[in-house]
């Protein structure tokens, strides 16, 4: 397990209809952050500009879920977002944890993957003591290997600012980010996997068809896209490979589902908890366990 990553720091869902998802996500029972407008930094020392993008995030004191949304179409788009939304709206971003954006990307670097550099970026909140800049620091692996979505890592700066405790308790119990499953092409398969290796430092171990890498707060599975029937049957797949599903851990899986459900949304049972189609949630399959 390597040192400069720690675990997931957050996963990103797309979308150009940010009202529609921030009403799913409030139904299923997530308090969710007020809706912030970005600053975002095009190029390693260039300093953030304002974005077409905003957000409101699921927060849980370490990893968080965010709703992000194109809502300035005009508006400048260094990290080219709108790009990724013509592609396909959904589940397109997970950044791992890490305390050392240099570091991290240093290490990514020399392991041979191609990196962006580290990128700044800043979105003003409201916090008990008055309004405040959350700073962040990003290292985005280039797009064109990772076909299964956007992946970086990154850094808070503010973390108090993200993670206030006034957002933190949620009706359905969320406590965290427990795994996030991926989608591998079968002729990609290797490669994303090897990819992942060299990002966490972890050797994968195999439970079935999924091959899993363990970091320190959480875990990253891959499965082939031929089997990925077997863990999510059903499920629509927006492309060959593609980040398809997260695991949400709960206090309670029985009163987690009452919730989800009671905002009118159906649930399948699995073997530990419960889970929510990606045709109900903008794109994403959400496992919710108890953790």
């Amino acid at each position: 397990m390597t040192r400069d990553i720690q675990g997931i720091h957050h996963t990103g869902i797309l979308t150009r209809d940010l009202e529609g998802l921030e009403r799913a996500y409030l139904s299923f029972g997530f308090t969710l952050s007020p809706r912030s407008r970005h600053l975002l930094g095009g190029r390693p020392g260039r300093p953030p500009v304002p974005g077409c993008t905003a957000d409101r995030c699921a927060l849980f004191g370490g990893s968080y879920i965010e709703l992000l949304g194109i809502v300035d179409e005009s508006a400048p788009d260094p990290w080219h977002t709108k790009a990724m939304a013509d592609e396909y709206e959904g589940f397109r971003l997970l950044n791992l944890d890490t305390d050392d954006a240099d570091a991290a990307d240093r290490r990514l670097t020399d392991a041979g993957l191609r990196t962006s550099g580290v990128l700044e970026l800043e979105r003003g909140v409201d916090t008990e003591e008055g309004p405040r800049t959350v700073r962040a620091r990003a290292v985005h692996i280039d797009p064109r290997s990772t076909p299964e979505g956007h992946v970086g890592i990154a850094q808070h700066l503010t973390r108090r600012y993200v993670h206030q405790p006034r957002y933190l308790n949620h009706p359905n119990g969320a406590r965290g980010l427990g795994a996030v499953l991926i989608v591998a092409a079968d002729t990609e398969f290797d490669g994303i996997t090897n990819r992942y290796t060299r990002m966490v430092e972890a050797t994968a171990r195999y439970e079935g068809p999924v091959a899993v890498l363990e970091t320190a707060a959480a875990r990253l599975e891959i499965v082939r896209a031929s089997h990925a029937g077997d863990v999510l049957p059903g499920e629509p797949v927006p492309a060959s490979s593609c980040l398809a599903a997260m695991t949400v851990l709960v206090d309670d899986v029985d009163d987690a589902r009452k919730v989800v459900e009671s905002g009118g949304t159906v649930t399948q049972p699995t073997g530990g908890g419960f889970f929510v189609s990606a045709r109900r949630t903008y794109g994403v399959g959400l496992f919710f366990t108890r953790g």
